[in-house]
This record gives C-alpha cells, sequence and structure tokens, in this order.
C-alpha cells in the first residue's frame, strides 16, 4: 500500500482545468487522498503556478478559493534556500523542484504524466493511470 504521493502539477491542473482525455484519471488520484486512503502533497511553487496559469479560466477569487481548498486537502512541501540551490543546479529547475519536495516529504511516488522528465529522481515518477493500478 502506498503511503504517500506527491502530485505533479500537470496532473492537478488536467483535474482543475478538465482537461481530456487525462480527467478522470486526475480526479481519482486526487480523490484516493480526499478518501484517506493515501496521504498527498503539493509542492508549495505548484499553488504560485497555479495562481497563474488559471487566470485564464478563473477570475482572481476563484483561484483563491480553488487554491485555498487544495491547501486543505492536501500537505503542501515547501521550497527552502536548499532545495533552490539544488534546483538551480538542475537542467529542469521546476521538476527539480518537484523531486527535492517528493524526497523531503517522504512520497513513494510523484504521480506526474512527465515521467520521461524525473528519470534522475530519487523517488520514482509514475503516470497517474499505473498509480491507479496499485
Amino acid at each position: 500500500m502506498v503511503n504517500r504521493i506527491l502530485i505533479d502539477t500537470n496532473v492537478l491542473l488536467d483535474y482543475l482545468l478538465t482537461r481530456e482525455p487525462f480527467y478522470e484519471d486526475a480526479k481519482n488520484v486526487l480523490l484516493t487522498c480526499v478518501d484517506g486512503k493515501v496521504k498527498g502533497c503539493i509542492a508549495a511553487h505548484s499553488i504560485s503556478n497555479m495562481f497563474f496559469i488559471l487566470r485564464k479560466d478563473y477570475n482572481v477569487k476563484e483561484r483563491r478559493e480553488i487554491l485555498y481548498k487544495l491547501c486543505l486537502i492536501f500537505d503542501v512541501e515547501g521550497i527552502d534556500k536548499a532545495k533552490l540551490l539544488v534546483g538551480l543546479q538542475n537542467e529542469d529547475f521546476e521538476d527539480c523542484l518537484q523531486m527535492e519536495c517528493a524526497k523531503a516529504y517522504g512520497a513513494e511516488y510523484i504521480v506526474t504524466r512527465n515521467v520521461a522528465d524525473y528519470t534522475a529522481s530519487e523517488v520514482k515518477a509514475i503516470l497517474p493511470k499505473d498509480y491507479l493500478k496499485l
């Protein structure tokens, strides 16, 4: 049984923006956390990234409400100087921050649609559909 996962920004956006054909898997990943089957985490920088990305689909008040609710449902792993320094030395800054947050959180998986971006990760990356099969 998986105890802890970090949910990548792309999976959260698949759910929030109802992006097909990814929406159902994203919704079901989030529901495993909501239902208490697993502890879910979001990297802190994902919140600020989503606040910006969601501006095309939601007004400021709606974005604040959505992200506030996500912060109530999920644990949020912070970004500190040590994580930033590691990220800045990596070719893919954002994905490296996700890896560092997953590691600090003790996640068993990073649930993402971009598995190939995490080949160097100490925490295994897994597609939402594969995670749901566990």
